[in-house]
């Protein structure tokens, strides 16, 4: 439905830009929602996003629809844009925002803007800019709506009242004459106590909180954890100066199982700022395969050193493929499984024996399925029980090794400090590639007289 929707809009839009009926555009624009604007983008040239951007009825749907926009077609989306309408776009974004898009620009550009940007807002985006962008405070906002702890209910709810200049208040926080982060209370305390009640009488001092330099995917942990909309962030001295809301954590999720799945393929989220750039894209793609392929010739050359086995009983050639895949296909399930239980803070390091103990269960029970099966095949394709026998043996062996391996691989990885969705995947692969091989021709050697 909502494809459907795009679609319509994407051709109500391309008529308008042809014709160059500015007006009806204008006022289409202004009806759209941001985000459809944004995915609306998608499909046209940058020369047409440039003007529809310009064509936005006023600079705040402009700003978000830049926010909403993939962060790679920032840069290019930049350069085109007349330098005084981008400053009017940016003093609209949040400052959060403001810094991820100025962040993305080269250097020269980016000193540029906020050399241009003279205001509060360009101490608060350079400030944001000082931290690391996958930390608490490179992802945070600095509009934090906060009251002193010896704020009446009354008075409270009259600086609520107030705040429009404020992106998002889901919870009040209450500091002492320090700034320190003392507690916390929900809009809905403050409507049901006496007006004249003081907040440090009724707020929680238990404040979930997290530090500047908090990785980002931690703190997405946290807010996914304990269901919460809104994370309060504070420095080394517990002095609030920034918010995370649940719109920048989920960014944050989105962003992270991207990464971890271009990086299982054995690519970068790099790849996608390249475009149809093939000789770059390659260049990224080819170190995992390069290793893959070492793998492989490893594999062959297992094979040729069990070639004197392998020219005696000549069936054995049937059931290579379907071993090896076996084994891949295990391995890169329980690689998966573990990457994610990492990265979700399901799995860590003193619940590695349990999760090791579970996956050899695992690996064994569909071992023995899958090896009935295959050896069932071999005897009655063959019509010889010990190739049915050795088949069966090999894939069991070889199902119960991938998962345990992947499991051992994965966190190895993950000890020395290497991302195991970066690696895990295609290692994975091709070891079990290798001992898949040894494990099925070392059986063959082992029942060749029942063979020949």
């Amino acid at each position: 439905m909502h494809e459907q929707k795009i679609q319509v809009l994407h051709g109500t839009v391309s008529k308008l830009l042809r014709r160059g009926a500015v007006t009806n555009l204008k006022r289409a624009l202004g009806k759209i929602h941001p985000a459809d604007i944004a995915h609306l983008f998608r499909y046209f040239e940058l020369s047409d996003q440039k003007t529809l951007l310009e064509l936005m009825p006023d600079v705040e749907r402009a700003a978000d629809v830049l926010s909403e926009l993939e962060p790679e077609t920032w840069p290019q989306l930049a350069n085109l844009l007349n330098k005084d309408y981008l400053m009017a776009v940016l003093h609209e974004m949040a400052d959060d925002d403001s810094a991820v898009f100025i962040r993305s620009l080269s250097d020269e550009l980016a000193e540029e803007i906020l050399s241009d940007l003279h205001d509060e807002q360009s101490e608060d985006v350079e400030k944001l800019l000082g931290y690391d962008e996958d930390t608490a405070g490179g992802i945070m906002s600095t509009d934090v709506f906060s009251l002193d702890q010896d704020t009446t209910v009354k008075e409270a709810i009259a600086a609520l009242q107030n705040s429009e200049d404020y992106e998002m208040v889901f919870y009040v926080y209450v500091t002492d004459e320090h700034n320190h982060l003392v507690g916390v209370l929900s809009l809905r305390q403050l409507l049901t106590v006496p007006p004249l009640t003081r907040l440090a009488d009724i707020m929680s001092t238990n404040v979930m909180r997290v530090r500047t330099d908090m990785d980002q995917e931690e703190v997405a942990e946290l807010v996914a954890k304990y269901n919460i909309l809104a994370i309060p962030v504070v420095d080394d001295h517990g002095k609030l100066i920034g918010l995370i809301t649940v719109d920048d954590v989920i960014d944050v999720m989105r962003d992270e199982a991207t990464e971890d799945i271009l990086r299982m393929a054995g690519t970068s989220e790099e790849e996608l700022l390249l475009g149809y750039k093939s000789l770059q894209i390659a260049r990224l793609r080819l170190p995992w395969l390069l290793a893959t392929l070492v793998g492989g010739v490893i594999t062959g050359s297992l094979m040729w050193l069990f070639r004197a086995t392998l020219e005696q009983v000549i069936m054995l050639i049937s059931f290579i493929p379907v071993i090896t895949g076996m084994g891949g296909n295990v391995g890169g399930q329980t690689s998966s499984i573990i990457v994610r239980g990492f990265a979700t803070g399901r799995i860590d390091f003193t619940m590695i024996r349990q999760v090791f103990l579970k996956e050899l269960r695992v690996g064994l029970i569909m071992g023995v399925v899958c090896g009935l099966a295959i050896a069932t095949v071999a005897t009655i394709w063959h019509q010889n029980i010990f190739l049915g026998l050795v088949v069966g043996l090999a894939m069991i062996t070889a199902i119960t090794v991938a998962a345990c391996m992947a499991v051992i691989v994965t966190t190895f990885f993950r000890r020395i400090g290497i991302d195991p969705a970066i690696a895990s995947s295609p290692f994975v692969q091709t070891v079990n590639d290798i001992t898949g091989i040894l494990i099925y021709f070392s059986t063959a050697t082992l029942f060749l007289q029942y063979l020949v």
